[in-house]
């Protein structure tokens, strides 16, 4: 059955149509979260039900459970290149990038500013806004290219010696644009030596490798709920010299960092998620995603991808924002959900505000396709059936919806 809805949100008439049981199902959304693995669940089971002691008592079990940790502190630095003992376990993405630049630009003695990208994620954005009111610091956005891309040439001329933080997300959650960290590093270097380097990388951890030291990056933020594992868990990993003050205080836990006792189930599953992440699965991700993109453009050859080419480096395997003017985003979102194909329209966090996306405003994205951009996020477990059905829905539902547009 198929019903008419009216969101006033938005202003937009969409189609609802009442599925069953037995239909087909592709959950495309993964950049907004992840299913959690099995052996994710199993891990978090086992420390619910055996290793459920507080780590910071004294007896042998509670031990185990301090030695659980180390463990996953291990599994986070082995990936990163880092030392276990600068890993710091977070509720998330945002309290990690909040801890990174809360807690070191509190530590600075004079003010400076802090550039942060225009397609930074708002835990970043607000993080470094909400420093720039604390502290005095002066909180500046670096602009991006048509394509989405860090504006190198006018980040050249924002770096000087005042910048005392440099804050860039590794992979943008709208647009799947890998961001050039190489060469930000070597702007600072060269122009503002002083200044720290913070990744958000929430969006790339796992999936892109990633070492700070090779990169030069300061400090890095991850989370456990974007690779399949649980939510509220993430972690803070740095290099030596980084320094920072705790946001959190009280028991003096993880070396008076972040007072509170640890999240002994979630760092299990995330430990798990790392160690069971797929060593092929970026590159199953990016067949996927060319896949998608080829079926569309021969379905519909005015598909419009949104930032670089699905086959450009720069864009990662993960993440593909599509339009398809007239039809709106969020119209083309409940169509296709009719069908069991879940897709986003942008960052999960701001979606419901019916606002245009900063990110595509930056970009200078013209508002025909800012209204019909439609994120489609994969994951290892996505298949070419799912994408062959997914080309197929959109194919229907985009020559449909395109008789009812406004003209």
């Amino acid at each position: 059955r198929a019903f008419l809805l009216y969101n006033k949100v938005s202003n937009s008439i969409f189609i609802s149509i009442e599925g069953n049981a037995a239909m087909k199902r592709a959950y495309l959304d993964n950049s907004a979260t992840t299913r959690p693995s099995q052996a994710v669940r199993d891990a978090m089971v086992h420390s619910m039900e055996e290793v459920y002691f507080n780590p910071s008592a004294l007896y042998g079990p509670a031990m185990q459970a301090e030695k659980e940790l180390t463990a996953a502190r291990k599994a986070l630095a082995d990936q990163l290149g880092v030392p276990a003992k600068n890993v710091i376990f977070t509720s998330g993405g945002t309290g990690s990038d909040n801890l990174a630049i809360l807690g070191h630009l509190q530590t600075l003695r004079g003010k400076g500013e802090v550039l942060y990208t225009a397609a930074e994620h708002a835990a970043v954005k607000n993080a470094c806004r909400e420093a720039e009111a604390r502290f005095g610091c002066k909180a500046v956005e670096i602009p991006l290219t048509r394509e989405g891309s860090v504006d190198l040439e006018a980040l050249e001329g924002m770096l000087s010696e005042n910048t005392a933080m440099i804050c860039v997300m590794q992979v943008c959650n709208e647009t799947g644009v890998i961001m050039p960290i190489a060469e930000i590093a070597a702007l600072r270097d060269r122009l503002a030596p002083k200044a720290v380097l913070h990744v958000d990388g929430v969006q790339g951890f796992m999936r892109l490798p990633f070492s700070l030291k090779k990169l030069c990056v300061q400090s890095y933020a991850l989370s456990g709920h974007k690779i399949h594992g649980p939510k509220g868990v993430g972690a803070l990993v740095w290099q030596d010299g980084f320094r920072f003050r705790p946001q959190i205080v009280g028991g003096g836990q993880q070396d008076d960092l972040r007072s509170g006792t640890e999240n002994t189930c979630g760092i299990a599953g995330l430990r798990a998620a790392v160690e069971t992440y797929p060593a092929d699965g970026y590159e199953h991700m990016l067949q996927m995603k060319r896949l998608l993109v080829s079926l569309l453009r021969e379905k519909l050859p005015e598909t419009t991808v949104v930032g670089f080419p699905a086959e450009d480096d720069r864009s990662a395997g993960h993440v593909l924002s599509v339009a398809f003017p007239p039809v709106r985003a969020e119209t083309l979102l409940h169509a296709l959900e009719g069908d069991g194909i879940y897709v986003g329209t942008g960052s999960a966090c701001s979606s419901k505000k019916g606002k245009h996306s900063a990110v595509l405003t930056a970009m200078k994205t013209p508002n025909a396709v800012m209204d019909g951009a439609i994120r489609i996020s994969l994951c290892p477990e996505n298949t070419e059936e799912e994408m062959r059905f997914t080309a197929e829905k959109i194919k229907e539902h985009v020559e449909l919806l395109r008789r009812f547009a406004r003209r």
